[in-house]
């Protein structure tokens, strides 16, 4: 390490301002603060101490992202580590372009951006759609309200949003069945065009009709689905160690989960025949990937403590109703963004009624 340092500061200098390789300072100081941490100090008081900076915080949410990865190339083959790698290309050379116009620097946020981003996907999605998608969401998500840290809607469900709507068709078709693909075969089906095998229908849509999957599928992953949504056990441990580590607010998850799946078995009761068991819907599509992953950003999601509850029944009661009275097979994409939009007013409604509360106390 001590030699790549070395190799920074000497080549720091060419980056400063008025320098031939000055537009490309940003670059230089991701590269640099990839390695190492930022040098930075703080001069003057007040001064705090904070062990979860950008990057661990970042680095804490790919750690929780592995289960669920290395179970979609388990199930799905080493294309999607293809679809991984088109993501972190075209949706990071949207953030360096942005970076070098802005003359700021590069924000570690994509890191899990684009890690997400193809694992909401369908793996038999071609991939220039991922493409297509991950440019979208970056550039109209995050990069028209300023960048990382102002955007109001989480980038990754904006692409994924405009997939569905804008390619239904190919969407519905890139549907793939799980197989059990050794990963130490890299000769393993790596498609550049989508699959031959896509046929499957999800969960979520045989549901429809009254065909579920076992219990036992639904928690490994062998189903078809969306890469890193299909085996819950994976997600779970995921979401639990984000949890732990405090990355993912607890009030968000419990909010999401109870809403939910009360609502869910409150409609089992008055409509047996056409809404499906809470255990079938809680394991089933993207609910769980959503509520641990995405609901919890704290950019795009509330910030008081009461107002992520809420933010959390909000998302939770919205994906129950979008599964059953639209023509959505699934509705964690839509609710979230739904959520994303009345953040900041339940943020507004709580911090006015503590004001109030506290006006009275005195």
């Amino acid at each position: 390490m001590k030699i790549i340092a070395k190799i920074f500061k000497k080549l720091g200098p060419q980056f400063d301002e008025g320098k031939i390789l000055s537009p490309f300072r940003p670059v230089y100081q991701a590269l640099e603060n990839f390695f190492f941490q930022a040098d930075l100090k703080t001069e003057n008081a007040p001064y705090g101490r904070d062990p979860i900076e950008i990057k661990r915080f970042m680095s804490t949410v790919i750690i929780a992202l592995v289960p669920s990865f290395f179970a979609a190339l388990y199930f799905f083959g080493w294309r999607v580590l293809l679809l991984v790698i088109v993501s972190y290309v075209a949706g990071g050379a949207v953030e360096v372009l942005f970076a070098i116009l802005r003359k700021e620097e590069i924000n570690e946020g994509f890191l899990v951006t684009g890690f997400i981003f193809p694992l909401i996907l369908p793996p038999g999605v071609p991939l220039w759609l991922v493409a297509v998608g991950i440019i979208f969401g970056v550039l109209v998500g995050k990069e028209v309200f300023g960048g990382t840290g102002r955007n109001v809607f989480n980038a990754a469900l904006v692409g994924r949003g405009f997939l569905a709507l804008g390619y239904p068709a190919i969407m519905t078709r890139s549907w793939m069945a799980p197989g059990n693909y050794p990963l130490g075969n890299l000769a393993t089906p790596v498609s550049i065009s989508a699959p031959d095998a896509i046929t499957s229908a999800t969960p979520l849509v045989l549901g429809k009709g009254g065909e579920l999957a076992s219990i036992q599928d639904l928690l490994i992953g062998r189903i078809p689905g969306s890469a890193g949504e299909t085996s819950a056990l994976a997600i779970i441990l995921g979401g639990v160690f984000l949890i732990l580590m405090g990355v993912a607010n607890w009030r968000t998850v419990f909010g999401v989960l109870v809403s939910f799946i009360g609502l869910g078995a409150i409609l089992r009761l008055i409509y047996p025949a056409s809404v499906n068991p809470v255990w079938f819907n809680l394991f089933s599509g993207g609910i769980l990937f959503g509520t641990f992953f995405m609901a919890t950003d704290p950019v795009t999601g509330s910030i008081t403590r009461s107002g992520k509850l809420v933010y959390g029944l909000l998302i939770g009661s919205v994906t129950i109703l979008i599964r059953f009275y639209s023509g959505f097979v699934e509705g964690v994409t839509f609710a979230i963004l739904l959520g994303n939009i009345f953040a900041p007013l339940i943020d507004e409604v709580v911090i006015r009624n503590r004001i109030r509360r506290y006006a009275r106390e005195r």
